[in-house]
């Protein structure tokens, strides 16, 4: 039988689509309304959850109501990343206004990896990425790129590095990195061509910061060897501490010796806008290359990133090549998202960036994140004194970095027990990390979300939780 609308309804009828679009909404107001009383990281039970998940693709529809239903189990048996006690790894806020973004740009589902085919919204898009250029300091001339996160927008940092510092015939180029660097950058080294030969690290300070001095030792001793030194990523937040790299003293290295400066600010560039947050970071707007994730200092949903470049050809230089049947929609003044990037097809990633902001104007985001570094600095303070903890640094950023103070016990272990009884009492969600092989606790403190009555939540349970083992 021909299919007809009436038994084929993939095109619902406009009554029909209000009350589907009504019944997501009631699920999403009751989610973010019970937002503070889920538990902060629940995964009890999850993996018999999961389970019931395997299931061959059904032939004929369910309701809507019934999909929801079974959804709502699994989006709480999992860590609660929006919600205000989550304040491991780098927590990402989920801003419900970018979703507002997100379901009217895929229902309308234009194209915009080129200008032709939506040129009002490509430069809704390029306007959104100008905006984000210009809160890291960037003038005319710079361009960039959304993406789904760092990992990607490092990957094609490196890759215009490449382009714009070494010749096709590649692998006798040479990168630099910190110990501390997000894996992704090692990943997108690999992806990028390089194999582990060409990655060096360089040592950092007692802050965890790259020492630019031995920088510069490694690339003239890779020069004296015939390489070719091309790039140097600095940390601006590191995810483990929240380092930040000494900026002009990496470019000054990066001057004498032509190296292209790529800063990983995915996590901590949009300190920037906070009140004193240029001091954070002072040179950034000279680096090459900027990462940085709205989908973490701007509390965006994850899938939320952006390379950021001082010259906008640079991008170009990679990834522009012809297509004889795209030639009805080529040219013009503006540049091809497909142009500058290693996507052709794409989503229209431009409006959940500049809808939200033109919602709410910067001011208050500004205001959450100068909101984070005091609440940081205030755990740190009710911690730093605390006899069962150590602490590793004072907070260059957002996180506040401890171990267990346990002489002749075993560390790691007591610190392990101290986060899962933490974590089990479900107002809060904390991780831990490891460094020079000692095991270390982390409060990240960067949701919209959280403030100080969770905060102290946390400080109160480390050390009731502490106290109760490590005194016994």
């Amino acid at each position: 039988m021909r299919p007809t609308p009436d038994t084929w309804p993939l095109e619902p009828d406009p009554e029909a689509l209000r009350r589907m679009i009504d019944a997501c909404a009631d699920y999403v107001v009751d989610h973010v309304a019970t937002l503070p009383e889920q538990h902060a990281g629940d995964t009890d039970g999850a993996a018999a959850l999961a389970a019931t998940f395997r299931e061959p693709v059904p032939e004929t529809g369910r309701a809507l109501e019934e999909i929801l239903a079974r959804l709502k189990p699994a989006v709480l048996k999992s860590f609660n990343t929006a919600g205000p006690g989550y304040l491991a790894f780098i927590p990402g806020g989920g801003l419900p206004t970018v979703a507002l973004a997100d379901f009217i740009g895929l229902v309308a589902n234009r194209y915009v990896g080129m200008v032709a085919p939506s040129p009002a919204l490509a430069r809704i898009e390029a306007t959104a990425i100008e905006w984000l250029a210009a809160i890291m300091g960037y003038g005319p001339g710079s361009g960039g790129i959304l993406t789904s996160g760092g990992s990607l927008s490092n990957l094609s940092a490196v890759v215009a590095a490449r382009a714009a510092k070494l010749p096709e015939d590649f692998l006798h180029g040479t990168l630099y990195i910190s110990g501390e660097a997000h894996n992704s950058v090692q990943k997108a080294a690999r992806t990028a061509g390089f194999p582990e030969r060409c990655i060096r690290r360089v040592p950092t300070d007692a802050r965890l910061r790259m020492r630019a001095d031995e920088l510069e030792k490694l690339v003239v001793a890779d020069r004296a060897a015939g390489l070719r030194p091309f790039l140097v990523v600095a940390n601006v937040g590191s995810t483990n501490t929240g380092a930040i790299d000494p900026l002009p003293s990496i470019l000054e290295v990066a001057s004498r010796h032509d190296l292209w400066v790529h800063a990983d600010a995915a996590y901590g560039g949009f300190f920037r806008i906070a009140p004193g947050g240029e001091a954070l970071m002072p040179g950034i707007e000279r680096c090459d290359s900027i990462t940085l994730d709205p989908h973490k200092g701007l509390f965006f949903p994850y899938g939320t990133g952006c390379l950021l470049v001082r010259e906008r050809e640079s991008l170009r230089r990679p990834y522009r090549v012809a297509g004889a049947y795209l030639q009805d929609i080529t040219g013009g003044d503006e540049p091809n998202f497909s142009d500058i990037s290693p996507e052709l097809s794409r989503e229209f990633r431009g409006l959940r960036v500049w809808l939200p902001l033109q919602l709410h104007g910067l001011e208050p985001f500004r205001r959450q994140l100068g909101e984070k570094l005091e609440l940081t600095r205030w755990a740190y303070g009710q911690l730093k004194d605390d006899p069962h903890f150590e602490m590793l640094d004072e907070p260059q950023m957002s996180v506040v970095a401890f171990s267990v103070r346990a002489p002749g016990r075993d560390q790691a272990a007591l610190g392990a027990e101290i986060l899962r009884r933490v974590n089990a009492r479900g107002r809060v969600y904390l991780s831990s990390t490891s460094i020079a092989g000692r095991y270390v606790l982390r409060i990240c403190v960067l949701s919209f979300r959280t403030h100080i009555e969770r905060v102290r939540d946390a400080v109160e349970s480390l050390k009731e939780e502490a106290r109760g083992l490590l005194d016994s």
